[in-house]
């Protein structure tokens, strides 16, 4: 980053209709829409009215404004963090989603919250939003960030994360086609006890990103999967860093993430698993592994492991390495032409990760984006 972009502006008419047209291009899935144009809420393309009971969404830059202390309370507090991003994020934060989820609300929709980089120039966008969903509720929060591919975009996003006791929460981030050719995220989340949490990174834009999360299990009992599938070509730098923090006993976590790196395409994986002193019964795995397509394409991989327990279970193995020659022998010596049969082990190889998805409409939105994405490869 050799230099910082001026901060966006507030979305004019000509970027609510470029961004008005970035949206047709996202997939068909039924959810209700929140969409920033430049950080900034734009509630004419957004879908807020007759939400669903137990539900509320607000503007973080309207909250901020009010001071309202429900929020203050829980901002920068969930898992703390000394990051420099996040510190960053934190001094120029404009807008965002503030969600609540009431005790023992379901909801039928996914939240889709869509940021579009849709500036006439190149700028800096900081968005900061929160959600809270209380116990027993269940949400899946899908989180969106496209535009133009030629942006030159910078930007620095973070999602505030508390889930309560027995609830069930599904968080999808998409890193598409224009997200800002310097785009870091990251994901500060505590989950209480008794939970489900799922979590999907999947990224195919931007020239470098990082996605971060800080994930702490505060309550026994919970189960979580953490996974993630990057696509990346040209000289995109994709890096993915992970540290779940086992704070309590008796919780389960999978962690795996896939890359498939074309040309001189270079992904990079740090994860740590840490289990405290009495976070006895601990169960927890991680894997990453990447699938290189060229040789100039590079893969970094730095799982770690902290135990400070002695009655766990845990593991990681990380692999990088070309497609199975024998594979693509048997599937061209069956009449199947040589860039198909790649094709079709590479949907295998993501797929893996994908599947893990429960939300049907939106796994078959993320294998589509793998098709055209192989596709479009020379």
């Amino acid at each position: 980053m050799r230099d910082a972009k001026p901060l966006a502006a507030v979305p004019d008419a000509a970027a609510k209709a470029r961004a008005k047209d970035a949206l047709a291009m996202l997939p068909a899935i039924e959810a209700r829409r929140v969409v920033f144009v430049g950080g900034a809420l734009v509630p004419e393309l957004s879908d807020l009215s007759g939400l669903e009971a137990g539900l509320t969404i607000r503007s973080m830059a309207q909250a901020l404004a009010a001071g309202d202390r429900d929020l203050l309370a829980h901002l920068g507090r969930i898992v703390p963090t000394d990051d420099v991003a996040v510190a960053l994020n934190t001094a120029f934060m404009g807008d965002g989603a503030v969600i609540h989820v009431a005790q023992g609300a379901a909801l039928v929709q996914p939240i889709h919250l869509v940021f579009v980089n849709a500036g006439g120039e190149p700028a800096s966008v900081f968005a900061r939003s929160l959600a809270v969903i209380e116990k027993g509720a269940r949400a899946m929060l899908v989180e969106s960030h496209l535009g133009s591919t030629a942006s030159e975009d910078q930007v620095n996003t973070v999602l505030e994360l508390k889930v309560g006791d027995e609830a069930h929460v599904d968080h999808i981030k998409i890193t598409g086609a224009g997200a800002g050719a310097l785009h870091v995220s990251t994901l500060m989340a505590a989950i209480g006890a008794h939970a489900r949490f799922n979590e999907f990174l999947f990224t195919t834009g931007g020239a470098v990103v990082r996605n971060q999360a800080f994930v702490r299990f505060d309550g026994e009992g919970t189960i979580a999967g953490i996974r993630g599938a990057s696509l990346l070509k040209g000289r995109q730098h994709a890096d993915t860093t992970l540290v779940a923090d086992h704070a309590t006993a008796d919780c389960t976590s999978r962690e795996v993430f896939k890359s498939v790196l074309d040309e001189e395409g270079r992904s990079v994986f740090q994860g740590k698993i840490i289990v405290r002193r009495h976070a006895q019964k601990t169960d927890a795995k991680m894997a990453t592994h990447a699938l290189l397509l060229s040789e100039t394409a590079e893969a970094d991989n730095k799982p770690e492991l902290e135990i400070f327990a002695d009655d766990v279970q845990c593991g990681h193995g990380a692999t990088s390495g070309a497609l199975d020659e024998d594979l693509l022998f048997y599937l061209k010596a069956r009449g199947i032409p040589a860039k198909e049969a790649q094709a079709l082990l590479i949907q295998a190889f993501v797929g893996e990760a994908v599947e893990g998805i429960e939300h049907a409409g939106l796994r078959d939105a993320l294998m589509d984006h793998v098709v055209a994405w192989l596709e479009a490869r020379e």
